[in-house]
């Protein structure tokens, strides 16, 4: 068990580093062909894309990987059982995004240039929702490799087509380059459900019975999907009304649409991505952490549970004291070398002591999900959320720009990463 821990961390974690590279290096891509404003008018979106991909996976990839790695069901039919769920929630989706989309581009985010490629995100969460289910299940037997693989390929596809194509379109205004690089992830996406099927082992049979859809099946997988969703979704929602509070409110105080798209631009597309740099090697953790604490706490294995866990949060603040006092130190040196800018130093500045908590905040979470305590992460995002957009709010109205961002922020990291480390030990001690 400790060995197939720590091979999967380590292929997570080599293939996490080139995965967060290549991000990067799209990010670059993106940040000189499109300049601040299109990076701005992206992240405007994301928040939305971030909601309705939450919304379609439907927690799903989570009860896959605790359901397999527990090995106490038939896996394959598991699988099949909820494809079809997926896509009819999917399909729902779909239409309510081509309703909303244009009250929201105009009337939520204040900016019609978001219509197309709010549009474009209906076409893609059915393909981002099949490729995490695949995903889930190799996750759950432990196999990493497929997931990477699939992960590289996919960015190296978006990547090329981001270079090939935002030339073109971005003539034809900012709304159709961003458009564009939304719909990229079709292809993208599609490459990486394919490259998983390849891992698919040859002698692999499926019978008309793993077909079948199971009850039961559905119904144990909605106990750990629905907290784990509504969760994500609490999470999602807060990010979704992010640019809309922070916008409708600083424009209410005297900000031009200018300002706020270009500092939210700074924040979204340059600060947090630096900050959330060494996030690569916390997630790996977690995500080799998920199975293993799954099949030691369902054997009741407690002192076992608790030294993996241990050693999660050790190995991401192994890495990430170093990167925080590098941050702190440097930041000017890094966004000119990543970036080519030297906009957002003072962000950085600020929010990085507080990104320390967050490196931890991965592997507590995936603990809690592990340990089927998905209802306490959803809490904790809850708490977190209310907090957040509360106060991004009320601090706006003190016209402290940008600022208002920054600091409900950090105030957020504190109470989810608080709140779950207090959950997992209360956890642990009750068993």
């Amino acid at each position: 068990m400790k060995e197939k821990f720590i091979l999967s961390t380590i292929i997570l974690l080599i293939g996490g580093f080139l995965t967060k590279i290549l991000g990067m290096i799209i990010k670059i891509v993106m940040t000189r062909l499109m300049g601040t404003e299109g990076i701005g008018l992206y992240m405007m979106i994301l928040p939305t894309f971030s909601l309705f991909i939450a919304l379609a996976q439907a927690g799903f990839p989570v009860a896959i990987s605790k359901l397999v790695a527990e090995d106490n069901k038939n896996n394959k039919r598991l699988v099949f059982s909820l494809i079809p769920l997926s896509l009819l929630i999917n399909v729902v989706l779909m239409i309510v995004i081509i309703i909303i989309a244009p009250f929201l581009s105009t009337n939520l985010l204040h900016d019609k240039r978001c219509l197309y490629g709010i549009l474009a995100i209906s076409v893609v969460i059915p393909l981002t929702s099949l490729s995490s289910i695949c995903r889930s299940y190799f996750f759950g037997k432990e196999k990493m490799l497929p997931h990477i693989i699939s992960n590289l390929s996919e960015d190296i596809i978006r990547l090329i087509l981001i270079i090939i194509g935002v030339p073109f379109v971005i003539q034809k205004g900012l709304d159709y380059a961003v458009c564009y690089v939304i719909l990229t992830n079709i292809i993208s996406e599609l490459t990486s459900i394919l490259i998983l099927f390849f891992f698919i082992p040859k002698n692999a049979k499926i019978t008309k019975q793993d077909l079948i859809p199971s009850k039961v099946y559905i119904k144990d997988s909605l106990n750990i999907s629905i907290p784990n969703t509504a969760g994500r979704l609490i999470g999602s929602i807060g990010y979704f009304l992010e640019p809309i509070v922070l916008t409708s409110s600083l424009l209410y105080v005297g900000y031009s649409n200018k300002f706020i798209v270009n500092e939210y631009g700074i924040i979204s597309g340059y600060v947090l991505p630096i900050l959330l740099l060494p996030s690569f090697f916390t997630l790996a953790i977690s995500q080799a952490l998920l199975p293993v604490v799954s099949n030691l706490y369902s054997k009741n294995d407690i002192k076992s549970t608790k030294r993996k866990i241990k050693q999660g949060i050790f190995f991401s603040l192994l890495i990430g004291i170093p990167v925080t006092v590098l941050l702190m130190v440097y930041p000017e040196l890094l966004l000119k070398l990543i970036y080519n800018t030297t906009e957002g130093v003072k962000y950085i500045k600020f929010l990085a002591p507080f990104c320390l908590l967050q490196y931890i905040q991965a592997p507590l979470s995936f603990s809690l999900d592990a340990m089927g305590r998905s209802t306490d992460n959803m809490k904790a995002t809850l708490y977190g959320t209310i907090s957040r957009t509360s106060l991004l709010f009320l601090l706006s109205f003190l016209k402290i720009g940008i600022w208002s961002l920054i600091i409900s922020t950090s105030i957020n990291i504190i109470i989810v990463t608080s709140y779950n480390f207090f959950k997992v030990k209360k956890c642990l001690e009750i068993s």
